[in-house]
């Protein structure tokens, strides 16, 4: 039997104004779809993932953190990186637009921006929408890190 879907509520569209202006709000880090707020009533059936944009200034960094029990994966849009992670953050890779990365649960990581005039744009997608994201500040950076 072949039931009649209705597949127009079936996709989301989320324009690049709401997104820049989200960033901007948030710190440089806007929820493109969070499926457990007001996503949830799309009828999409999507429940636990977190898809964001997150923006990175100039020769910063985001601190040591890990995000618990999530999987997180990062795909940079625009500008030049290096994550870092570890216990010290003892390893390291640079990455560049069209490169993604995966972290598994618990790791503890952070990025830092290479780019000395614009920001690192990255889209996140986090295994869970909780915002769970927990500073390791605790943590002594070492000074060469294993390059990858």
């Amino acid at each position: 039997m072949n039931e009649a879907k209705d597949w127009r509520s079936g996709v989301i569209v989320r324009r690049a104004a709401a997104v820049t202006a989200g960033r901007a709000a948030g710190g440089g880090r806007a929820t493109v779809f969070d499926f457990a707020g007001p996503d949830a009533r799309t009828g999409t059936g999507g429940t636990r993932t977190w898809i964001g944009s997150v923006s990175v200034s100039p020769q910063s960094n985001t601190g040591p953190h890990h995000h618990g029990r999530h999987e997180v994966t990062i795909y940079v849009v625009a500008g030049r990186s290096e994550i870092r992670w570890g216990e010290r953050l003892e390893y390291a890779a640079e990455i560049g637009p069209g490169d993604a990365v995966y972290f598994a649960p618990f790791v503890p990581h952070q990025e830092r921006s290479l780019e000395s005039d614009a920001p690192v744009e990255y889209l996140v997608v986090r295994s869970d929408n909780e915002k769970i994201a927990i500073r390791r500040d605790d943590i002594t950076p070492v000074e060469r890190p294993d390059l990858m």
